[in-house]
């Protein structure tokens, strides 16, 4: 058994919130960057050269990379060989999610009830995601979310007879109606089967994957690529004035279901879809 003190936690965490909202992963800088060269709009080459340019300020003055830095959303894996000392992993997570926020200079954007709306002031608490896994190292990922994006999510509950031309309708739709919305280009995450709360999660956890790695299935690796043709082809564009690059990729994660059901969820992320990740 081996011991992860809370206070590395809490250290960690705090520093992934920070870094996350002041440096965009390294595989969607170079999409931003690849897309100026294939945009047809010239509206749409100006936007993203202007994301680009946002992005390298931020990382170069340790700045937000939007004014939206998000409900924090953390991922940990932990080993089930591994104990953590001096607290409970939740507190951890949601004490570093506070000092990042707040030692950060982080918009705290959590209200501690969703009607009557008092804002927490520190970001706290964090949507926190547990699995076990084997082994005695704890790996964290800290993924901010926005909430243009976050809102324009969406879950359908299809009959098993659906076909899969239905299930890519609904995505490419899902997309269409969100428009400007969540700022694209956009990531597309999609989660298909389990039940509705698990497709959910797939959805988010999709968002994750890093842009223009392929599914290691070549069906659902083919069925991405048909639906990123789809919504490239509707025309939304860079920020939502028209252009050939609505989405720079579509991750697609499955559980299996039950036999009577087939639960698919699209998530979001935006042209900042941001999350960084430690292991301890």
């Amino acid at each position: 058994m081996r011991d992860i003190a809370y206070t590395d936690i809490v250290k960690a965490v705090r520093d992934l919130c920070i870094q996350a909202n002041h440096q965009l992963p390294a595989d969607l800088c170079s999409a931003i960057r690849n897309a100026q060269n294939t945009e047809r709009s010239p509206v749409g080459r100006a936007i993203l050269k202007d994301v680009e340019e946002n992005f390298t300020i931020a990382a170069q003055r340790s700045l937000p990379i939007c004014q939206d830095t998000g409900m924090a959303v953390v991922f940990c894996r932990l080993g089930q060989e591994a104990h953590i000392d001096g607290g409970l992993l939740s507190d951890a997570v949601n004490e570093g999610v506070a000092l990042g926020y707040t030692e950060g200079f982080l918009r705290c954007s959590v209200v501690e009830d969703p009607l009557r709306r008092v804002n927490t002031n520190n970001n706290a608490p964090a949507v926190l995601h547990l699995e076990l896994t084997a082994g005695d190292a704890l790996e964290i990922t800290v993924a901010p979310k926005g909430f243009g994006s976050e809102n324009m999510s969406f879950l359908h509950m299809f009959n098993p007879s659906a076909t899969q031309v239905e299930v890519e309708d609904f995505i490419v739709g899902v997309v269409s109606s969100a428009g400007s919305n969540p700022c694209p280009p956009v990531v597309v995450g999609v989660g298909l089967g389990g039940t509705s709360e698990m497709a959910a999660l797939l959805a988010k956890k999709a968002l994750l994957r890093p842009v223009g790695q392929e599914n290691p299935d070549p069906f659902y690796a083919d069925m991405e690529a048909a639906l990123l043709s789809r919504i490239n082809d509707l025309g939304v564009g860079p920020q939502g004035l028209g252009g050939t690059t609505t989405a720079f990729s579509v991750s697609i994660l499955t559980y299996p279901t039950h036999i009577a059901g087939l639960p698919c969820a699209v998530n979001l992320g935006c042209h900042v879809t941001r999350h960084a990740s430690k292991t301890l």
